[in-house]
């Protein structure tokens, strides 16, 4: 087969659960007996399935997709591994089920299948950016796929002037400020009493946490607005997705925007969002009427 036709996939392992390495393993087996070529790299630390080729730093774009076995934070992983490519992401779950992975785990051999097939629904999701300016320079950037969170670093409060479209909204003395997307809605944003937003919806969540304030409620706002959060204390940092953080100082100015990348997640099924809901939660929907 030409080199520049051979097709590739990228496996993302969650390396502290067994079951992960073992599924990779059964599914790198069955996708290069149809000539695809398979290699993995772990979330974290790990020692890796060394029947698999680990990854070998080549252009994320030369892979056609990436699989994902683990949970939501590994599948964040992938995200932050695939920004700005828009490869498809296909996660299964191995262990609690998130939101970002199907909803039922299928077997080995119809991932295989689905994979060789190309047979896929496709999800896009947007994402949010940030600037952290400081003394009138652009100091550092980055992204969130989740959720952009500027919080405090000690046990004192923060107080964070914030401004939406560069009109004034509120100071709050607070625990911290969080901008979600559809995607974020229901990770932090949801576990802070913020509101489920459908992924398919193109809005920008924002909540304060915790705040000594009248006014403190999650707000839906469009996905055009522009966030502006000043800090007027010490010891804040700021976090993306969990895992990215920047410490902030006193007079920082943070501006998040809807970011120009969006995600693609690839599904094996077109079960619709409300499935997920309700699965993840265990709603009572017995005596439904439907099919």
């Amino acid at each position: 087969m030409n080199e520049n036709l051979q097709r590739r996939v990228l496996m993302l392992l969650h390396p502290k659960r067994e079951s992960a390495l073992t599924t990779a393993l059964e599914i790198a087996r069955g996708l290069s007996s149809a000539g695809i070529s398979v290699e993995h790299h772990l979330s974290s630390d790990g020692n890796g399935v060394p029947e698999i080729a680990r990854y070998s730093g080549r252009p994320i774009k030369e892979f056609e997709l990436i699989l994902v076995l683990g949970g939501d934070g590994t599948m964040l992983r992938s995200a932050e591994m695939s920004y700005g490519s828009n490869i498809p992401i296909l996660g299964i779950n191995i262990g609690h089920m998130g939101f970002l992975a199907e909803v039922e785990r299928p077997s080995n051999e119809e991932v295989v299948r689905a994979i060789i097939t190309k047979d896929f629904f496709f999800e896009e999701r947007m994402s949010i950016s940030y600037q952290i300016e400081r003394h009138g320079a652009i100091v550092d950037s980055g992204w969130a796929l989740n959720e952009i969170v500027i919080e405090k670093e000690s046990s004192q409060m923060v107080e964070l002037f914030v401004s939406v479209d560069q009109r004034p909204l509120s100071l709050w003395n607070c625990d911290g400020v969080l901008c979600a997307t559809p995607t974020g809605s229901t990770a932090y944003a949801f576990s802070a009493g913020g509101p489920v937003v459908w992924p398919d919806v193109d809005a920008l969540v924002l909540l304060p946490l915790a705040a000594h304030a009248l006014f403190a409620k999650p707000m839906v706002l469009s996905p055009r607005s522009e966030i502006s959060i000043s800090v007027r204390s010490e010891n804040a940092t700021l976090s993306a997705d969990g895992f990215r953080y920047k410490s902030l100082l006193n007079a920082d100015l943070i501006t998040i925007t809807r970011d120009q990348h969006t995600f693609t997640l690839a599904r094996m099924n077109s079960a619709p969002f409300t499935n997920r809901l309700v699965a993840k939660f265990q709603l009572p929907v017995a005596g439904w009427r439907g099919e």
